[in-house]
């Protein structure tokens, strides 16, 4: 792992803020690849009518004026997305900023397409995906220019250590998105709108209030995202998008599984992963010769 990715001034400011903006952080010669491997998507959806599992795709879309939404875990399905996201930038970003080894949790690449792609409302990003700690993190990475009239993302400094709201509708379904009520209450004029160069990075924290306009520029807004937890964080399992993110969830990066898990404060050392195997009985581990 690179020590010398951030600053100690930048850590500070994120463990403060809940957010980190590196622009210009990604080089050239990613940006290629990435917007390569991106476009290579855009030409597979022209073929489709409908969503499908993979690619996501916006109203309107067609054959000649395609306008992909979101291609879902585009780390298990292109080897320079998994590249950049477990041995190159973003993992030494992540690696920083976490203090060692991380967890991959999931990635998705959001198009934001030209004349209106969809905003994205206010939320936070933990009650989607639950862990044991509010250690994750998203980074972003911009393919393209991102300027006002693209729908840059926008973050609440600060937020990430207040109020975890209910994303739930007053209907009691699930919204995914703040209640009005409770945006009513945000301070709207601190809100820091993130604009920059292509190949800029943005770090958010899980618990950070943030969202983005719907894009009314002539051009696509494509924001490539990758999460990661610290080693001995982990997702709850049973609620929201937990165990259904992609073959490549749980990977662990710059490191070696770690059984270690903090429950209340108390420390443990958990049994093996036995996913894959099925776990043993419980006289098979007690007879084995030691």
């Amino acid at each position: 792992m690179s020590h010398d990715v951030v600053t100690s001034a930048q850590l500070e400011f994120y463990k403060t803020n809940g957010y980190l903006q590196l622009k210009s952080f990604v080089d050239a010669a990613w940006l290629a690849d990435l917007r390569a491997a991106s476009d290579e998507f855009v030409e597979a959806s022209r073929g489709l009518v409908t969503s499908s599992r993979r690619l996501d795709l916006e109203a309107g879309h067609t054959a000649t004026a395609p306008r992909l939404r979101r291609l879902v875990s585009p780390v298990d399905l292109h080897e320079t997305f998994r590249r950049l996201a477990f041995e190159g930038p973003v993992a030494q970003l992540a690696m920083a900023i976490l203090g060692g080894p991380v967890r991959f949790h999931h990635s998705k690449l959001n198009y934001k397409w030209s004349g209106g792609g969809e905003e994205v409302k206010w939320h936070q990003d933990i009650q989607f995906w639950p862990h044991t700690d509010f250690t994750p993190l998203t980074i972003g990475v911009y393919l393209d220019e991102v300027d006002d009239a693209m729908g840059p993302m926008g973050v609440l400094p600060g937020s990430h250590i207040g109020k975890l709201y209910d994303l739930y509708s007053t209907d009691g379904s699930w919204g995914g998105a703040m209640r009005d009520d409770d945006v009513a209450s945000l301070p709207m004029e601190d809100m820091i709108w993130l604009q920059g160069p292509a190949g800029s990075v943005t770090v958010h924290n899980c618990c950070m209030v943030h969202g983005s306009m719907p894009n009314h520029s002539d051009r696509p807004r494509p924001l490539l995202l990758q999460t990661y937890s610290a080693l001995t964080s982990y997702p709850v399992l049973g609620i929201g998008a937990n165990g259904v993110d992609g073959a490549n969830s749980g990977r662990i990066v710059g490191g070696s599984p770690s059984q270690d898990v903090t429950v209340n404060g108390r420390a443990m050392r958990g049994a093996p992963d036995w996913r894959k195997q099925g776990p043993p009985t419980i006289f098979d581990s007690q007879q084995t010769d030691r």
